[in-house]
């Protein structure tokens, strides 16, 4: 069987090197007794390595050339290879207890990957793969860091993030036009929110739309524009320099005085 041609429209650039996919493979050592969701897997560079840890594996490919090659060369995943789209699978149909989620990302839908995870953030304990350099970075950025945004926040209020390792262009069929990186999710012990989940999003997809102003401005759009919450101190600040825990602050602070036209 012919090899698969990466295909523009999918975003998919498949790695090439074998040593970096082993260490991709590698980076969920720590949770050897737990099953394997493998996103995008192609041609299987890194599926060959999760195989061989003889570990219970499903693969998830939406691409129609790669499933029968992936079934042609991998027969161990014999029942395991679901053609389909991730973001709209239910992946507690795959496997309903805690599970990791890996693999080479398709760039293009990273970020909506990554907020899909969240969704299953009681089932996927850890979740390691290869994204575009600049999310990885937005990803694991600190507050007062410019790279420091929504993902920053929503994803490290529920996960630890590792930015494990860059990767050049030129190891990628065809390469990128952008660096990339190879980050590690690992949950935290967080149970909950010090404050209501949904309204936490709401704040801080709000505050972060008009990064470059004080919080006192962009957080407008909840509370009106002369509320009297604005005589506190951290509304002087901007939303790049609140932590997780400060973010939490703020959305109690906002919630009595909330429009009557904001969702929660």
């Amino acid at each position: 069987m012919q090899r698969v041609k990466p295909k523009k429209f999918l975003g998919q650039h498949f790695l090439k090197d074998l040593q970096i996919a082993r260490k991709i493979a590698d980076s969920l050592d720590n949770f050897s007794d737990l099953p394997i969701i493998e996103v995008g897997p192609g041609m299987g560079v890194l599926t060959q390595f999760l195989i061989e840890k003889d570990r219970d594996l499903t693969v998830v490919e939406l691409d129609r050339d790669s499933v029968p090659y992936l079934a042609a060369h991998y027969p161990a995943l014999q029942g395991h290879i679901i053609e389909a789209d991730f973001l709209r699978l239910n992946l507690t149909d795959i496997y309903p207890d805690k599970f990791c989620v890996i693999g080479n990302y398709p760039y293009n839908i990273s970020s909506q990957i990554f907020f899909k995870v969240l969704d299953y953030k009681e089932h996927v304990v850890c979740c390691s793969g290869m994204i575009q350099k600049e999310v990885a970075e937005r990803m694991a950025s600190k507050p007062g860091k410019k790279a420091y945004g929504i993902l920053s926040v929503l994803l490290q209020a529920w996960y630890d993030i590792e930015y494990l390792f860059t990767v050049d262009e030129h190891v990628f069929d065809p390469p990128p036009k952008v660096k990339s990186a190879v980050v590690k999710l690992t949950r935290n012990n967080r149970t909950r929110m010090n404050c209501d989940e949904k309204l936490f999003k709401t704040v801080v997809k709000t505050s972060f739309n008009q990064r470059r102003k004080t919080l006192r401005n962009s957080t407008k759009p909840l509370v009106g524009k002369d509320c009297e919450i604005f005589s506190l101190p951290v509304f002087d600040k901007r939303p790049e320099q609140l932590s997780v825990a400060e973010f939490e602050e703020l959305t109690n602070i906002i919630q009595p005085y909330l429009l009557e036209n904001v969702a929660k």
